[in-house]
């Protein structure tokens, strides 16, 4: 049995996310289940009909209501996401306290730590209840020490 890993794609460069996708797809063509959950995002529902054409071995999720980035919400919009950004953490959660895939991809999780929506103890959190054959991939621009400790592979996309 392959044991589980803790992934984490992240840097100002842009490609993050078609990463961790390529890794979905990877799992996937391997018979692995797949879910995937985004935060921060502006609906881009090109890309997302596109993977969500690969279920029901990858199911990706979105909790967040807006159209837009986050980032350009006022502030009493962004504390309405907060709470839907919450419930894709449960979500989160409960993949992982299930096993209910074999890969979990928090896509733009770091994002959260940035926006100080998550802590780094959440984080710490859902990685303790990461079952041992599951991989979990987190994707964001920034990456604190702490969080990169936790890591089994760590891969920095840069702009040039």
């Amino acid at each position: 049995m392959e044991v589980g890993q803790i992934k984490i794609i992240y840097g100002d460069g842009r490609g993050k996310s078609t990463a961790a996708f390529g890794q979905a797809v990877q799992a996937a063509s391997q018979g692995k289940s797949v879910t995937i959950i985004q935060f921060l995002k502006a609906r881009d529902e090109d890309k997302i009909n596109f993977i969500r054409r690969l279920e029901p071995e990858i199911k990706v999720f979105r909790f967040e209501k807006s159209d837009e980035f986050y980032d350009s919400l006022s502030e009493e919009k962004q504390t309405e996401e907060i709470s839907n950004i919450r419930n894709g953490i449960s979500f989160a959660r409960k993949v992982l306290q299930t096993g209910g895939s074999d890969m979990l991809i928090l896509d733009e999780i770091l994002g959260l730590l940035d926006n100080q929506i998550i802590s780094v103890e959440e984080i710490k959190e859902l990685i303790e209840h990461k079952g041992e054959q599951m991989d979990l991939v987190f994707t964001g621009r920034c990456l604190p020490d702490e969080v990169k400790s936790m890591a089994d592979e760590v891969t920095k996309v840069e702009s040039c």
